[in-house]
């Protein structure tokens, strides 16, 4: 029977800082701490995988007899964003974060952009995506100047309005954007906003936002599988985040509750391989937005999904949950992503039981585990768990 791997990242569901988070201004960051307090939080079957288990964990009931093989995993690259987290889950560790603009983006890139597409920027400042459209989206729909902001993220936005710069021709600055945002201002993503509406009062972000990610610096867990003619399919903004790269198959969604449907519509599918699932709105919706009964009730959504998942799996399946980095929404010294712990849970019939192998330095270890699992040799980042892991 063909060997199918579900990799889900819960983004941003973090399990309590780091030893180093001081230098990012983190300390006391708890995700699951801040979530597992809410009335809305009820996670069964994660509990019954050991997310309670864990290294570090002091909230919640642990399970008396863990399903599967748990663990705590510490990140090594100097970084707390979604890319290279992402990266990092694949085998490719990053040396130097990539680059934040607090105050902007300096003159010099502006300018460029301007040179280039041939419009003027407003704004350049970190901005909420939805207070940004209220300050500068009239003037915008006046001018025509594109609405340039960033995040505590590595990320450089550019909104428009899809009646003023089609979404098209928005879509092309974005290009020109990711074309010169390299090397020393290589941010990680560079994100179309297109939005709609009359005036400041409903302006509204549409679905139709596109990401352009920076390329993985090395060959990632992704390359060996499809190159070994394995089967990739990337469900969410997987694809972003690689920039395509490995992905064999892309399923976009519009949020968690697709991204589940389509988790358990694959568990029904035959193909060999790797499904590598990103969950993004705890992140983008709740962990950002310090909203701990969303994030919560989110956790309680993917538990439910969980359950039905655990009953899906075939017996040369193996399902593995993690996440990418913190977003504690309980955390309000700033609305930045949290340099935490994540969990690894795994179960599926080849998984040791009650094993909990404490803590584990590298993302790593999970893209390296899985090309071992799937029978695929890659020079990869991490600690391949395979004795430790697999009956």
């Amino acid at each position: 029977m063909a060997k199918r791997v579900f990799l889900v990242v819960l983004d941003s569901f973090g399990v309590g800082a780091e030893p180093d988070a001081d230098k990012f201004g983190d300390v006391g960051a708890n995700t699951l701490a801040s979530i597992a307090a809410s009335k809305a939080f009820d996670t069964p079957n994660m509990k019954k995988m050991g997310l309670f288990n864990l290294d570090g964990v002091t909230c919640g009931e642990p399970a008396a007899q863990v399903l599967g093989t748990c663990a705590r995993l510490q990140e090594a690259s100097n970084g707390k964003d979604t890319t290279i987290g992402h990266w990092e889950i694949a085998g490719v560790e990053s040396e130097r974060a990539l680059p934040t603009y607090p105050n902007g983006f300096p003159a010099e890139v502006i300018e460029e952009f301007e040179k280039r597409t041939g419009r003027k920027v407003i704004c350049n400042a970190t901005y909420s995506g939805t207070e940004v459209l209220k300050d500068y989206g009239e003037e915008h729909m006046r001018t025509g100047a594109l609405i340039v902001y960033t995040s505590a993220d590595s990320v450089f936005q550019v909104a428009a309005h899809e009646e003023v710069v089609p979404v098209a021709q928005l879509y092309e600055y974005c290009q020109i954007a990711r074309d010169m945002l390299k090397g020393e201002h290589g941010v990680g993503r560079v994100i179309a906003r297109p939005f709609v509406g009359t005036c400041a009062a409903d302006f509204q972000r549409t679905p139709r936002r596109h990401d352009y990610s920076l390329k993985p610096p090395k060959k990632t867990m992704l390359d060996a599988l499809s190159a070994a003619g394995k089967a990739v399919i990337g469900v969410g903004k997987i694809y972003d985040i690689f920039d395509g790269e490995g992905v064999t198959e892309t399923i976009r969604t519009s949020g968690n509750t697709e991204g589940i449907k389509v988790m358990l519509d694959l568990a029904d599918r035959d193909f060999e391989g790797l499904a590598f699932i990103n969950l993004v709105d705890f992140d983008m919706v709740y962990g950002h937005r310090r909203n701990i009964d969303g994030y919560a009730a989110a956790a309680t959504e993917f538990d439910q999904g969980l359950g039905e998942m655990l009953k899906k799996l075939r017996p040369d399946d193996l399902l593995i949950i993690t996440a990418d980095h913190g977003c504690d929404p309980g955390f309000t010294k700033t609305t930045d992503h949290t340099r935490e712990y994540v969990p690894m849970l795994a179960a599926g019939s080849c998984v040791k039981e009650n094993n909990n192998l404490g803590t584990v330095l590298g993302f790593g270890a999970i893209g390296k585990t899985i090309c071992s699992y799937l029978g695929v040799e890659a020079e990869l980042a991490g600690q391949d768990l395979s004795e430790r892991m697999f009956q």
